[in-house]
């Protein structure tokens, strides 16, 4: 029987390319342009959408211990080309996504946590909340994988908070310029390509769909790393390649 919609696995797989696109922009297109602008508009897809799907992979994994141990593996594995793609030198006190989305999924495992005093829980998630400042999308990685899975079946409060946290980012984001701001709306495709793309089905079983992202993210930022190293050594200034 067909279902209609999108899987996690096709959901995944778009706002994967998503994140290509926008760190090819970082790399390589100046910010405040056209161009720059709208591939970082697309962009904004990636990490609250992986975040909302956190949420399902938490209540539906066999091992939330091997989950956790995974998110950690490849958040450290992450760190160098992270740190490179984005500050040019490494060890810094940046990184990407994945330790983000480790810090979102511990902080399910507290609030999930029946024998934790709620004060502890609260405690634990904003003891989390500080840690993901030196994360990718800080925050959002955190409320949105909690607002999905606490209100699971309330359909109504769910997108209204992950809508509202989406509209804070974005509205909050024109602080820093009206590029700025232009670029960081894109999170608000979040909810609309969620609420109406995805159905909530996991998609083909095959091991490839459950590592791909995991080994995409470090590889493609090294790979980003050294074209940009390259191009600068080859051209020196003659071309604009400004760092994040």
């Amino acid at each position: 029987m067909h279902v209609k919609g999108l899987s996690r696995n096709q959901i995944k797989y778009i706002v994967i390319m998503a994140m290509l696109i926008d760190h090819i922009a970082w790399a390589f297109v100046p910010t405040k342009s056209v161009q720059g602008v709208a591939m970082h508009f697309i962009g904004r897809l990636t990490g609250p959408t992986m975040a909302y799907l956190l949420a399902d992979g938490f209540l539906y994994t066999s091992s939330k211990a091997k989950y956790a141990l995974r998110l950690g593996i490849f958040a450290l594995l992450s760190w160098m080309p992270f740190s490179l793609f984005e500050k040019g030198r490494w060890p810094t006190a940046h990184f990407g996504v994945i330790y983000s989305l480790l810090l979102g999924f511990i902080a399910l495992w507290i609030w999930n946590n029946e024998k934790l005093h709620q004060a502890v829980k609260i405690a634990g998630i904003a003891a989390v909340l500080v840690l993901s400042t030196w994360g990718d999308w800080a925050y959002m990685d955190i409320f949105i994988p909690l607002i999905a899975f606490k209100f699971r079946d309330d359909e109504q409060t769910k997108w209204r908070g992950i809508t509202i946290m989406c509209a804070v980012w974005a509205v909050t984001s024109f602080m820093g310029g009206i590029h700025q701001g232009i670029l960081q709306s894109g999170i608000l495709m979040v909810p609309l390509l969620l609420k109406f793309g995805y159905n909530g089905k996991l998609g083909s079983r095959h091991p490839f769909h459950k590592w791909f992202f995991y080994v995409f993210y470090p590889t493609h930022l090294l790979i980003l790393v050294l074209i940009k190293y390259n191009t600068i050594r080859i051209f020196g200034s003659a071309i604009d390649l400004p760092w994040k």
